[in-house]
């Protein structure tokens, strides 16, 4: 299950691309905490210790900030073009016996027999949302694979799922197939002799030096 972390937060008084360029120089993420019907509130957090966290698949924040801890969850992430830098993150108020509904990664495990037999791997689906408690978020939804034969595929509604969660959306949505490996168009013919075309305006022409 996803595991936590504890950052401090700050409050945020200036607003605007340029305090929040300001910030981010000085190591800081611009954020808003909002939900459970309290105010929004807007704060930053330190940038390397949330790229860390990320990257570790933490999805649950502990909040610390003057005195308080409060329990957030990573709702939103707003990257940088090259998808280097976090710009802005939003964050949702939560309770440990709270269920939350969000996305979770697709992880593929094994080797499908199918593409020894002459098959490709297709994957429609890299993650799904699911719905559990705050408290038991799975750091990714594991399929095996290692029976998938050529022409054979893998649902939604085939899928084991850790205690508590329940995927949203169509069950009949495939996750992953082995397709069999479409065959190479064959090569064209050589040019078959053709009867000289036709030139239009020729018949007229000779119409013309006849009269």
């Amino acid at each position: 299950m996803a595991e936590s972390v504890s950052l401090v937060a700050q409050e945020r008084k200036d607003h605007g691309t340029r305090a929040a360029r300001r910030l981010r120089r000085q190591g800081q993420v611009p954020a808003v905490v909002y939900g459970h019907k309290e105010a929004t509130v807007s704060i930053t957090v330190p940038g390397d210790e949330l790229a860390k966290a990320i990257r570790h698949g933490v999805r649950i924040i502990e909040l610390k900030q003057n005195g308080a801890t409060q329990t957030a969850l990573i709702k939103d992430l707003q990257w940088d073009p090259l998808g280097h830098d976090i710009l802005h993150v939003d964050f949702t108020r939560i309770a440990a016996d709270e269920r939350v509904e969000l996305p979770v990664r697709i992880e593929l495990r094994g080797i499908a027999p199918g593409i020894a037999a002459g098959g490709v791997l297709v994957q429609p689906l890299h993650e799904l949302t699911v719905e559990c408690l705050a408290t038991a978020i799975p750091d990714s939804i594991r399929v095996n694979i290692s029976n998938l034969q050529l022409d054979a595929a893998i649902h939604v509604r085939e899928l084991t799922l850790p205690p508590g969660v329940v995927v949203k959306g169509d069950p009949e949505a495939i996750v992953v197939q082995v397709q069999p490996i479409a065959a190479e168009p064959e090569a064209a013919g050589a040019p078959t002799e053709s009867a000289e075309p036709e030139v239009i305006g020729r018949k007229e022409k000779e119409g013309e030096e006849g009269e």
